[in-house]
C-alpha cells in the first residue's frame, strides 16, 4: 500500500496514512466527534510521540494503557475524548494482533467478496455498519482492494463520484463537496425530525 491520500490536508499525515494500513484504520476509528482532517492527522502525532515512523499493532497493544491515554491527551491532543480513544485504539490493536497476528493487510487480503469484506471490517472493534461501509469505499475507491461486490458491499458509499464520506476526498475540491454533502444530510435530518415532532 503506497497511495497519496488528502485526509488530513498534512502532508506528513497523509503520507502515513498513504504508506500505513494501520494508520489509515486508526484515523477511520478516530473519525468522529471532530472534524475529519483531526481525526486523520492523529495516526502520524501518536506515531511521533511513540518516537516511531508507523504505527504498530503489537506495540500499541502491548503499550501501558494509562501512558497510552496520556499520549493521545498531550496538548494538542489527538481527539476530543483522548482518553476514551486511546482505549478504543488500545481495542482494536489487541483484536487485530489476536486475530491477524498484527497484519492488518490481513483483513482484506484474499477475501473472496465485498460482503465477506465488510463483515471482517465490522467484526473490528469500533467499525459499525456505517464505519465499516465508508472504510471499504475508501479502500475500494483509493487504495485498489477491490473483490467483487466491493461497491454494493459499501451501498452508498460505493457509488462512483457520490461526494459522501472520506472515500472520495482527493483534496481540496473534493473535501469542499464532501463537507457541502454532509451539511445538507445534517439539515435536511434535523427538518425530518422537526417534521415528525411538529
Amino acid at each position: 500500500m503506497d497511495v497519496t491520500l488528502h485526509l488530513a490536508q498534512d502532508p506528513e499525515a497523509d503520507e502515513l496514512l498513504g504508506r500505513s494500513p494501520l494508520a489509515a484504520l486508526v484515523g477511520m476509528l478516530l473519525d468522529q466527534q471532530v472534524p475529519m482532517e483531526w481525526a486523520f492527522k492523529g495516526p502520524s502525532t501518536i506515531a511521533r510521540r511513540m518516537g516511531a515512523e508507523d504505527l504498530d499493532a503489537h506495540d500499541i497493544a502491548a503499550y501501558d494503557p494509562d501512558a497510552f491515554a496520556a499520549l493521545l491527551s498531550e496538548k494538542p491532543a489527538v481527539h476530543r475524548y483522548p482518553g476514551s480513544m486511546a482505549g478504543r485504539v488500545q481495542q482494536l490493536c489487541r483484536y487485530l494482533v489476536d486475530t491477524y497476528d498484527g497484519d492488518v493487510e490481513a483483513v482484506w487480503r484474499g477475501v473472496g467478496s465485498g460482503k465477506e469484506l465488510l463483515k471482517r471490517l465490522q467484526e473490528l472493534p469500533g467499525f459499525g455498519k456505517q464505519k465499516a461501509q465508508i472504510f471499504l469505499a475508501l479502500l475500494g475507491k483509493q487504495l485498489g482492494v477491490r473483490p467483487e461486490g466491493w461497491r454494493e458491499a459499501a451501498g452508498a458509499y460505493g457509488e462512483a463520484d457520490s461526494f459522501r464520506s472520506v472515500a472520495d476526498i482527493t483534496g481540496p475540491e473534493s473535501l469542499t463537496k464532501v463537507r457541502a454533502y454532509k451539511q445538507e444530510a445534517k439539515a435536511a435530518a434535523k427538518a425530518k425530525a422537526k417534521a415528525a415532532g411538529g
